[in-house]
């Protein structure tokens, strides 16, 4: 797993982190993107999203979703994958391999690389509301999507970790709707006897 890992920063994460770094790094995103990657920290701002959606009846279900698809993903991407995969972070894998020092704009992480829990939590929550509501879910998967970016521009992670969390975030926030669906059907049909 280390060897095919390393062989994808090689030739196809570092290129693109460079690419980002040459072409777009700029004072003004340079502003920007630590504050759109807050958006991501330990998921709080979607768990604050959650709650409020779950204390109004009308979204509800798209509260619940978010917030059992963000439970799903602490467990799996915190407690499970970063420890078990413990893949270095792109600065310090740019370090090691070619002595070249990555000045970052935040600060530096302390777990693992693989997979992003921003990008994660990010794709959890707002795939999650698309599912239920569109007109709320357009606007929160555009700020997910900047989220991930902002993993990118930052050099905290390599492009394969955050198309892996897209897709897992996205994929757990599926069965987290599919799970509420369940959980209300079983629910409505016990509320009316039947």
């Amino acid at each position: 797993m280390e060897a095919l890992l390393t062989w994808f920063a090689a030739h196809f994460d570092i290129p693109v982190l460079d690419w980002i770094a040459d072409k777009l790094w700029c004072p003004v995103l340079d502003a920007i993107m630590p504050w759109i990657t807050l958006l991501g920290d330990g998921g709080i701002f979607w768990i604050a999203i959650a709650v409020i959606l779950i204390c109004i009846p009308k979204y509800r279900k798209a509260g619940l979703s978010m917030g059992i698809a963000l439970l799903m993903g602490l467990l799996l991407c915190n407690l499970t994958l970063k420890p078990l995969v413990a893949r270095i972070r792109p600065y310090t894998f740019v370090l090691e391999n070619y002595g070249k020092n990555i000045a970052l704009l935040v600060s530096t992480p302390s777990d693992y690389s693989f997979p992003s829990g921003h990008t994660i939590a990010s794709f959890e929550a707002a795939i999650a509301l698309l599912i239920h509501d569109r007109r709320l879910g357009i606007p929160a998967t555009v700020l997910a999507c900047l989220v991930a970016f902002s993993r990118l521009y930052l050099y905290l992670h390599y492009p394969t970790d955050v198309i892996s969390s897209v897709l897992l975030g996205s994929a757990l926030a599926v069965l987290s709707c599919w799970l509420v669906k369940k959980c209300f059907g079983v629910w409505e049909k016990r509320k009316h006897g039947q």
